[in-house]
């Protein structure tokens, strides 16, 4: 059954928030970054305020449910969708040829733009690119074309954003930025703080006084920072007008779109253990659409069940091969 997006055909933007708690107990480990610690900030209305999870961070989470790593591929209702895989080459004792995944653009940084697809000694992806781009060495960057290419390629990058950074790929003026951002807030954050020790329970003094030796001996207490919040949002922007503008037709729209809603209701179900101490589940208030009015956000099996016929349909009018794979030897 086709989803329903007729309320999206004119909308600039699609802006979901999502209200969150801990699914136990009332404390949360929120990102932390170097120098710096857990991201505190004074909201507008004088709140204390907290980022409990990073646009980029948010982004990469967003990739992997998305992934099936036992089997290598797209989860099911996803598989069919082009990307690069980078393959590492050997050969085993008796001489027969050994292919190990190594990485691909769905989970590696940077993505398209990693230095195992561009920088390996295969430039199979590199020279595609280059010999698909080479009119924008000089000029304005046609984002049309820059997109169609990426399609057939790598698809996940029209939603997931690109810079491909080299000055033989038009000067390193080619990038698209993400059609779908995410990141999640808390407000009126309180600390609670704990601690604990490492014990080393055979020589608990080696170390000295709360300390350890090099090699890591001796008992080391140490203070633990955490949050609660009466109020954790994850907000999610989908740019619907960059996807039109792509210009690539209404069915790459749809599946583009549809693409996009099931990494968030995909998230929202099932990839929100964000970590260790941080594991939070949706509230009963459930996901929010704040614009446009009038759209329901389709549930995740509808989304599951839509996929793969969107999928076939972009394929067919494209003329997509039946292997959508593009490998990358490493190595």
């Amino acid at each position: 059954m086709p989803i329903k997006l007729d309320a999206l055909v004119t909308a600039p933007r699609l802006l979901l928030e999502a209200h969150l708690q801990p699914l136990q107990g009332t404390r949360f480990q929120p990102t932390g970054f170097p120098n710096l610690g857990a991201a505190t900030y004074d909201g507008p209305n004088g709140e204390r305020m907290l980022l409990v999870e990073s646009a980029q961070s948010m982004a990469n989470r967003l990739e992997t449910v998305c992934w099936d790593k036992p089997s290598d591929d797209w989860v099911k209702p996803l598989r069919g969708l082009p990307l690069v895989k980078v393959v590492k080459r050997s050969k085993s004792k008796d001489g027969k040829e050994i292919r190990e995944a190594l990485t691909n653009t769905v989970l590696e940084a940077h993505r398209i733009n990693s230095p195992y697809v561009l920088e390996s000694k295969d430039k199979s992806v590199f020279n595609l690119l280059k010999s698909e781009l080479a009119d924008m060495d000089e000029g304005p960057v046609d984002i049309k074309k820059l997109a169609a290419v990426l399609l057939k390629l790598d698809t996940n990058s029209l939603i997931h954003g690109v810079f491909l950074a080299k000055s033989d790929l038009a000067g390193g003026r080619l990038r698209l930025p993400r059609a779908l951002s995410s990141f999640i807030e808390a407000a009126d954050v309180r600390e609670a703080q704990s601690g604990g020790v490492k014990n080393d329970h055979v020589k608990p003094g080696k170390g000295g006084e709360g300390q350890t030796s090099s090699e890591g001996f001796g008992n080391v207490p140490f203070a633990r920072s955490e949050f609660t919040s009466p109020n954790i949002t994850a907000y999610f922007n989908l740019d619907l007008a960059q996807i039109r503008a792509f210009g690539l037709g209404d069915a790459v729209s749809q599946l583009l779109i549809a693409l996009a809603l099931f990494k968030i209701q995909a998230l929202l179900h099932s990839g929100l253990r964000l970590r260790t101490a941080c594991d939070l589940e949706v509230t009963e208030s459930g996901t929010v659409i704040k614009r446009p009015t009038g759209f329901v956000l389709p549930p995740l099996a509808e989304l599951e069940s839509a996929l793969p016929d969107l999928i076939a349909a972009v394929a067919k009018e494209q003329k997509w091969p039946d292997d959508r794979v593009t490998r990358v030897n490493w190595g």
